[in-house]
């Protein structure tokens, strides 16, 4: 008999020998994630037996993890702000640090909704249409413009706001930035590339091997997409409206530049759970 305990343990030992950073909790995530058991279940029912076709899934999904692999890639979706999302070959994995992001948005997006009833933002480079859908999940009269220039992850994006329920409100367009992007919005948003091109080849497996290269290289210096956004931000901004941005931890100050060539002052900067920089809010002079 094969228990889910002694699965799980030996799913600990394979990550263990592939030097794995965090063997248990891949192991726990991975494992409840192919068997549909909560991470309590994990624990509850470890004694159970597995049958040979759990066996076999397992052992599936744990021969991809050693081969690096990203959990979430494995199952094919990842929660995100409390809500879930499907993953594709074309969208980014939505990780913890852009919930800082949608943090700080939500409070501008109600100001705009009390101001007016309603608020209107795009999401450039939605990839997942993570950032998007959880804005107007947790802001109710809001409604969203997502673009990409991947044909799959917009797809990708509309699938999840069916999920989450916001579907009547979330709408796609295909392009760069803002090339089909026209009218103007209460909050330009976006977690754009900003990998410097030569330091890529240095990223971990998981990240360099399976997300999309286009989701990840910021060009030269890493600022290609802030300026791209800076150049158009402002035909596109409504009266008090906000330009909010994900940025590299060493790139406040480079981004705060390129966007006050445009016009924008920086009215917040904000850093992650591991304190590095990671977002900055931008609004004209008036708004300060």
């Amino acid at each position: 008999m094969v228990t889910l305990h002694a699965t799980y343990r030996e799913a600990v030992a394979s990550f263990e020998a592939a030097g794995l950073e965090t063997p248990s909790d891949d192991a726990r995530h991975l494992l409840s994630g192919v068997l549909g058991l909560s991470l309590t279940g994990m624990i509850t029912e470890g004694t159970r037996a597995l049958d040979a076709d759990e066996q076999e899934t397992v052992a599936a999904a744990v021969a991809r993890r050693v081969a690096r692999e990203p959990v979430y890639r494995i199952l094919g979706a990842r929660e995100f702000y409390g809500l879930d999302f499907m993953l594709s070959a074309d969208t980014l994995e939505p990780r913890p640090d852009t919930e800082i992001l949608v943090e700080h948005c939500l409070p501008w997006l109600r100001q705009a909704v009390e101001r007016k009833g309603a608020a209107r933002l795009v999401d450039l480079g939605t990839g997942t249409g993570a950032i998007a859908v959880a804005l107007l999940k947790n802001c109710a009269k809001s409604t969203a413009l997502a673009t990409d220039i991947a044909g799959g992850a917009l797809e990708t994006a509309r699938a999840n706001a069916l999920i989450n329920g916001v579907a009547d409100r979330f709408d796609t367009a295909s392009g760069p930035w803002f090339s089909a992007v026209r009218g103007q919005f209460d909050m330009i948003v976006s977690n754009p590339p900003y990998i410097v091109s030569d330091d890529i080849e240095a990223l971990a497996p998981e990240v360099r091997d399976h997300d999309p290269a286009l989701a990840l290289d910021g060009g030269a210096d890493g600022l290609d997409a802030y300026r791209a956004i800076a150049a158009e931000a402002g035909n596109h901004l409504a009266e008090d409206g906000v330009v909010a941005l994900e940025i590299g931890f060493d790139q406040k100050d480079m981004v705060t530049a390129i966007f006050s060539e445009a016009g924008l002052i920086r009215v917040e900067s904000h850093r992650d759970l591991g304190g590095n920089d990671r977002v900055v809010i931008f609004a004209t002079a008036r708004k300060r």
